[in-house]
This record gives C-alpha cells, sequence and structure tokens, in this order.
C-alpha cells in the first residue's frame, strides 16, 4: 500500500468528495455523482459555456467572416450589422475572430465563451 492508502497494483481509487472505493478509470463517483480529477474542471467549464456550437460558429467565420453571419449566430446583432456594413473591420475583425473561435476565446451575447464543439 501507498501512503493514500491504495494498492499499487489496484485499478481502484478513491472519491475526492465522498471517499468510496472507485475504478481508477472512472471519470465520476458512481455514489455520489460528482466528476473526478481533471474532469471536474472540464465539466464545470462546460456548464458555463455558451449553448452555441464552436464548429458552427468557426464554419461560419470561416466562410463568411466578412459578412459576421458568426456574429449574428452568438446573437450579436449589432456587431453582426457593423461586420456586414464594414465587410469584417476591413477583414481584421474577420480574422481576429476567427482566432479567437479556433482558440475558444469568443463569446456570445451573454458573455459566455464557445466551448462545445458538437451540434445539439
Amino acid at each position: 500500500m501507498d501512503e493514500k492508502g491504495t494498492n499499487k497494483g489496484s485499478d481502484e481509487k478513491f472519491c475526492e468528495n465522498c471517499g468510496a472505493a472507485i475504478e481508477a478509470r472512472a471519470v465520476i463517483c458512481p455514489k455520489c455523482g460528482v466528476p473526478i480529477g481533471p474532469y471536474k474542471k472540464l465539466l464545470e467549464q462546460r456548464e458555463h459555456a455558451s449553448d452555441k456550437s464552436r464548429l458552427v460558429a468557426l464554419l461560419f467565420a470561416w466562410f463568411f467572416g466578412m459578412l459576421g453571419i458568426h456574429r449574428f449566430y452568438v446573437n450579436r446583432v449589432g456587431s453582426g450589422i457593423l461586420w456586414l456594413l464594414t465587410f469584417g473591420l476591413f477583414g481584421v475583425g474577420a480574422l481576429v475572430d476567427l482566432i479567437l473561435i479556433a482558440s475558444g476565446k469568443f463569446t456570445d451575447k451573454e458573455g459566455k465563451p464557445l466551448l462545445v464543439w458538437t451540434i445539439d
């Protein structure tokens, strides 16, 4: 046994929340339902993320970035109109948005980041 009380050759670990013995590859404790380790932070981020798809926004920005379609998609209508009238702030704003979306820093109207790649 090591200092944490687990067998080094075993395939179990202990829940950080309730202390129950769980499988080593588990991402959620079956007893208390709390995410384990790095998955805890990932699931917390996803709870506070926008419901808009990052993939759809990225595709809109790639193909129609100069028209601001990606901004209309995330309900940022005012800046979408500005992008439409100035051709994506003369291309510079469209390029910046493309980079922001790809890096996960682009936000919707409510300030929530676009993190989820899937389409629901």
